[in-house]
């Protein structure tokens, strides 16, 4: 089975603490659950079989389970690399992270 090594941009780790910071402050453990969530999700993508179609450009966009938001990530196959860009909420515009490539 071939394996992706997971890359992070800094800013997709300020996605996660900002948007885990907001749920603790909705509900005490909130955030911690969901920054649970996307840390289970993106190892899941290691695997072939968990990744996802092009939504535009060449970004995949991932789900999270129980929670209003989108991992947004590439994928080069040549380097078995998958790069995550951004974690954002689903009302959000995903355009705006264009920036950060």
């Amino acid at each position: 089975m071939r394996e992706y090594k997971v890359k992070i941009h800094a800013e997709a780790l300020d996605d996660i603490q900002n948007a885990t910071d907001w749920y603790n402050e909705q509900s005490e453990g909130l955030g911690k659950r969901f920054q649970s969530q996307v840390v289970r999700q993106i190892n899941k993508l290691k695997d072939t079989s968990q990744l996802y179609a092009i939504r535009y450009n060449d970004i995949r966009c991932m789900i999270i389970k129980k929670f209003p938001c989108m991992v947004h990530y590439s994928v080069n196959d040549k380097l078995n690399t998958i790069t995550i860009f951004a974690i954002f909420h689903t009302s959000l515009n995903p355009k705006i992270w264009d920036q950060r490539k």
